[in-house]
């Protein structure tokens, strides 16, 4: 079974930066797609960013464009999310997320989740 570690949350003062690791293990695919995904109290998830393992595909929410930035290590499956010029909107729990291979690697059918790490800005 795919697993999914997320590390790197914490509290940080607003305009200030921070950096989430996800390691994935089990992989059913020698390349999937990786998710972040956020959820704020009373609010629905939402996917933050996105890569093709293996590849150089990417998508962000527009929330967070310019500011937040994912990368790979792919031969270890790793994905990290630098987040930098963070705002009070920007906490929450966020969450590594993992899904087949795709043309485009956007934030829908992700199936396979880590436990998430709490992201707190004030």
């Amino acid at each position: 079974h795919v697993q999914l570690v997320e590390s790197g949350g914490g509290s940080v003062q607003t305009g200030g930066s921070l950096a989430l690791s996800c390691v994935a293990a089990k992989l059913t695919y020698s390349s999937n797609c990786m998710g972040w995904f956020r959820q704020a109290p009373g609010k629905e998830r939402e996917g933050v960013a996105a890569i093709l393992l293996r590849g150089d595909d990417t998508a962000y929410a527009d929330a967070v464009k310019g500011r937040f930035t994912i990368s790979q290590d792919a031969t270890k499956d790793t994905v990290h999310l630098q987040m930098t010029r963070l705002r009070p909107e920007d906490t929450a729990m966020y969450y590594c997320a993992a899904r087949s291979p795709s043309t485009w690697c956007g934030f829908y059918d992700y199936i396979y989740w880590g436990q998430g790490t709490q992201v707190t800005v004030s």
